[in-house]
């Protein structure tokens, strides 16, 4: 028996050939037929009932007219493909942070491990962003991560899935830090560290650049002490984008670079060998300075503090300065204005000098001719 529905699919039981008789039967399940973007394509209802049979057809025929059928291997698509795609990705692109991405793929297995990309829903998304907050110590970001992560596999597999993806939900991020140095804050932490960790501190705060993977990779050769610059290569930044340091206008970084220069170049010849690190540890490259940090800060009365919070330190040093933002965002690294303007903290003082500012200039406004008839009268009523 077949069905057609107005020309666009039909249902029908397929036939096969009795190996004994050598007659064709009928299967007692249904299937249905249909066109999709120039190929036919059937498939199997699993049912025996012609009304089932027919509502998947149905199914199948808005979904292809929405866009939203995906057949052939789409079909079979599971998530631990999405997360190989992902891989790929981040391997062709050569992206520092496949180590992070890992992690976050890792706890998406966890729960989505044995779905199929199809079968993952809005309402799974929603599941399991409740499930990973209702989590000890895990934070809204880390939430927001993974949720990048997971619409990012979509996004790479569009193609095999026709375009479907589910909804991924943003978490509000209420952390934000907002701390930063005063200038007897820094000096206070300055003297709470030992001499081999205080150039790339003050380094780290006086430019604002990343501690930990700009300031301590810093080799010899992207100094030049000549023209009093020192440089991020292209492709060694978190942004991909190179960037110039011009320390020779700035007396306190030049005195402390030149100072460092000094003191490589006679550990050099005590040791006798080549030390191509600016920053370092009797000779050898400084990774980690987490312990030392923590008990600096503890002492100095600057608990709390972050070396991240250099970077907001300086954004708010050159907004003082008057520095044009294009410029500033070009010598702390920041790509996008909105990225910055997240740094650009204004601190209680800032606040205070400009109200001193706006009262200032109210005192110095003339009163106006309504004003001064009112004075008159008074006056002249004494």
């Amino acid at each position: 028996m077949i069905d057609n529905l107005r020309g666009l699919g039909r249902v029908f039981q397929r036939t096969f050939k009795d190996r004994k008789t050598g007659k064709r039967k009928k299967l007692s399940t249904w299937s249905i037929e249909f066109h999709h973007r120039g190929r036919q394509v059937r498939k199997a209802s699993g049912s025996t009932n012609r009304n089932v049979a027919m509502k998947m057809l149905r199914e199948h025929l808005d979904a292809s007219t929405s866009g939203k059928l995906v057949t052939g291997r789409g079909e079979r698509f599971r998530y631990d493909d999405l997360a190989e795609i992902l891989r790929r990705d981040y391997r062709l692109n050569q992206r520092r942070s496949l180590q992070r991405a890992e992690a976050a793929i890792a706890h998406l297995k966890a729960y989505f491990g044995n779905y199929r990309a199809l079968d993952i829903a809005d309402q799974d998304v929603d599941a399991y962003v409740d499930l990973r907050l209702q989590e000890d110590k895990v934070a809204n970001a880390t939430v927001n991560y993974e949720m990048a992560m997971l619409k990012r596999m979509f996004r790479l597999a569009r193609k095999i899935l026709s375009g479907y993806r589910p909804e991924f939900p943003h978490i509000r991020i209420s952390n934000t830090r907002t701390g930063f140095f005063e200038e007897p804050d820094f000096r206070s932490l300055m003297s709470q560290l030992k001499e081999d960790l205080r150039p790339p501190v003050e380094f780290a705060y006086l430019t604002g650049w990343r501690i930990r993977s700009e300031v301590f990779p810093l080799t010899w050769p992207q100094v030049d002490l000549t023209a009093g610059e020192v440089r991020l290569e292209p492709g060694t930044t978190k942004t991909d984008e190179g960037r110039t340091f011009f320390f020779g206008v700035m007396p306190e970084l030049e005195s402390l670079i030149k100072a460092q220069r000094e003191r490589t170049n006679l550990l050099q010849k005590e040791q006798g060998r080549i030390i191509p690190w600016v920053f370092h540890r009797n000779g050898e490259r400084i990774k980690d300075i987490r312990w030392a940090w923590r008990k600096a800060v503890t002492n100095s009365g600057t608990a709390g503090r972050i070396p991240h919070d250099f970077r907001r330190t300086a954004v708010r040093n050159l907004e003082r300065a008057g520095v044009p933002r294009s410029v500033a965002m070009k010598l702390v690294g920041h790509k996008t204005e909105s990225i910055y303007r997240r740094y650009a903290i204004v601190a209680r003082q800032d606040l205070v000098d400009g109200i001193k500012r706006l009262a200032d200039y109210r005192a110095g406004i003339d009163k106006s001719p309504a004003e001064q008839k009112v004075v008159g009268f008074k006056e002249a009523a004494k």
